[in-house]
């Protein structure tokens, strides 16, 4: 009897805290999760592509000579500034001085001719009108006075050749600009132009050159949307920001000045050339660097953060905040991805709110405690 009685006891000891426990788990109240939201952005988005290009001097010119002969001087500072018909190196002279002095001596020669053979057809004129001397010995003295005439001409042009080479012997600057590391030194023997290496590089900076390839479909939709026949497409109607190796945006915007007459057929890209200012002197020719051109324009787009989409495959969802501040996934149809964004072009509309993803606490048709955040949008067409 006792032990039934315990047992009675026990039994409803058991059930009274099973019936405690229930109520206060119904008691406990829901905890309603804080989520980020934002409101999807409606507005006209250019839409920026990059390249990879490098730069060029305004001018690059290659010093040669148009000598053979020893470097006996160099008349400049490597890498400094140098102006117009600046001495920069000198060869040795004395080989083509010896050549204008035999220029020179074999033109007195043919003078001398010349006077002899002109006063020999003085002599045979007069002669010959009295019968003298026959015809023939007056054509002979013509014949011979106007070869010394010859003669004369060409010691001429030989000595002004041999003074010419002369002043090849003093290498000028061909521009103001600044001159690269010499590739020679004094004591080098160098060789005449195309038969040596060039002596060094001068680059005018004021402005720069920078080249870069687009692909033939790019280069299609540039021709079709400017819609006209005339060859220069590109050229001075698309400015060109550039971006430097550190990241940076340069200061200076350019413009595209010409575009090769082919597409390479190996692959299949058209070479275009942009002019940037270089008033600061800050671009160097051979430096890499990124060029970013408007490429298309998207009116009236839908964007949305990068980091609200949820990406499965080939399926891309949001999360967007519906009645009663219970979000459900929605299936979206991303366009062009600008800068951190995504163009929406199914799914979704401008003024929609969308859950930032990334949360745990994220359940689809839950309640939710939104709060939305700003986000600049507008940041797009800057990229």
């Amino acid at each position: 009897m006792k032990c039934f009685q315990s047992s009675l006891l026990s039994g409803s000891l058991l059930m009274l805290l099973l019936i405690s426990c229930k109520e206060n788990k119904e008691q406990a109240p829901a905890i309603v999760p804080e989520v980020n939201i934002v409101t999807v952005g409606q507005q006209t988005v250019p839409v920026f592509t990059e390249y990879v290009g490098e730069t060029y001097g305004q001018d690059d010119i290659q010093i040669q000579s148009r000598v053979d002969g020893w470097i006996t001087g160099m008349n400049f500072k490597e890498g400094d500034l140098v102006q117009k018909d600046q001495l920069l190196y000198t060869v040795d002279d004395l080989p083509i001085k010896n050549k204008i002095d035999q220029a020179e001596a074999k033109l007195a020669e043919a003078n001398t001719a010349k006077v002899k053979n002109k006063a020999e057809l003085d002599r045979v004129e007069p002669l010959t009108a009295m019968h003298a001397l026959s015809q023939r010995d007056l054509d002979a003295a013509k014949a011979n006075y106007q070869a010394s005439l010859s003669q004369v001409d060409a010691a001429q042009a030989a000595l002004r050749n041999a003074k010419i080479e002369l002043d090849y012997t003093r290498i000028k600057a061909p521009i103001t600009g600044v001159i690269g590391i010499s590739k020679v030194m004094i004591g080098d023997y160098i060789g005449k132009l195309n038969t040596g290496a060039p002596l060094n590089t001068i680059s005018s900076i004021n402005s720069v050159r920078v080249r870069f390839s687009i692909s033939e479909d790019e280069y299609l939709k540039f021709a079709k949307t400017k819609n006209t026949t005339d060859h220069k497409i590109l050229q001075n109607q698309i400015p060109v920001q550039l971006l430097l190796s550190d990241g940076s945006l340069y200061d200076e915007t350019g413009t595209i000045s010409l575009t090769n007459r082919q597409i390479d057929p190996a692959t299949g890209s058209l070479l275009v050339q942009a002019i940037f200012p270089n008033t600061k002197h800050l671009l160097r020719p051979g430096q890499y660097v990124k060029l970013r051109l408007q490429t298309d324009i998207y009116k009236d787009a839908v964007l949305v953060p990068q980091n609200t989409v949820a990406q499965m495959q080939n399926v891309y969802q949001v999360f967007a905040l519906g009645d009663s501040n219970k979000i459900n996934p929605t299936i979206i149809v991303p366009g062009k991805r600008v800068g951190s964004n995504w163009i929406v072009t199914k799914g979704l509309k401008g003024g929609d709110k969308v859950a930032i993803i990334g949360n745990a606490m994220i359940r689809p048709n839950i309640p939710i405690n939104p709060t939305i955040i700003p986000w600049n949008y507008d940041s797009t067409s800057k990229q």
